[in-house]
């Protein structure tokens, strides 16, 4: 079973370990936009979502369409929203840092680096929504697709929780399913996505997550399969969310160990 920052540091060394041996390592880069505050630009909204995949395996391309292109072109639309309203002088009063790390398949290994080499002291970053995999829909919701599995929102910080609710109550109206978010669950997704690297620093996540499927991790995740409406309303919340974050006069309240 996977879970815990122990199990990907020996999981990141042995890969590291293996691949250096026979000359496999290779080059990769996090990729960072930035859109500075207007009122309380020390204080960072950081949205993520990582970039790798499989890759291709027995000549066979390995697409990641949902796990993770759904949560990065997201990140892109939502980008593309903040960037708009900036231009137009309305915020946000908070900087954004929108996120896109790699490594994400051989054990967090971007998110990690980002957080053990911050480009913003972490004790100014204010949260950090995670998008992986919000394009698809598992097999506990065939008969009503209109859900997001949300982990990780009350961890830290009961106000997050909370402001989240309100937010999807106001404009999205999607089932905030919460069944991952139970820390007996066998999954352990709470360990299992970037967003980890920032909790481990007491920094308050929200990880957005549509569930598993047949295709999970398999060469056939491939584009045709997305909801694209879904994809759509769940990166909606994910901005709203956002958005009230990096605008309202104060900072979250991180008030759980």
């Amino acid at each position: 079973p996977l879970g815990g920052d122990d199990y990907f540091q020996e999981v990141s060394a042995e890969f590291l370990n293996k691949n250096s041996r026979r000359g496999n390592l290779k080059d990769s880069e996090n990729v960072l936009a930035f859109i500075k505050g207007t009122e309380k630009p020390d204080e960072i909204v950081v949205i993520s979502a990582h970039l790798d995949h499989e890759g291709i395996k027995n000549g066979v391309i390995y697409n990641g369409a949902d796990d993770d292109g759904s949560g990065s072109m997201a990140i892109l639309e939502i980008a593309e929203a903040f960037q708009k309203a900036a231009k137009a002088g309305k915020g946000p009063k908070r900087s954004v840092l929108f996120l896109h790390v790699t490594g994400e398949e051989k054990g967090l290994l971007g998110s990690k680096y980002y957080t053990e080499n911050p480009v913003f002291p972490l004790t100014n970053t204010v949260c950090d929504l995670n998008i992986d995999m919000i394009g698809r829909v598992d097999k506990a919701h065939t008969l009503d697709s209109n859900y997001v599995y949300l982990i990780g929102a009350d961890k830290l910080s009961t106000e997050l929780h909370d402001l989240s609710e309100a937010m999807n109550t106001k404009y999205t109206n999607i089932e905030l399913d919460y069944t991952y978010n139970d820390e007996k669950d066998p999954n352990r997704f709470y360990y299992r996505s970037d967003h980890y690297n920032f909790a481990k620093y007491n920094v308050p996540i929200i990880f957005y997550f549509n569930g598993t499927h047949d295709d999970y991790h398999q060469h056939t995740d491939t584009p045709d399969k997305i909801n694209y409406d879904l994809l759509q309303n769940r990166a909606r919340l994910v901005f709203h969310t956002a958005w009230e974050i990096s605008n309202r006069d104060k900072r979250l309240v991180v008030d759980k160990p």
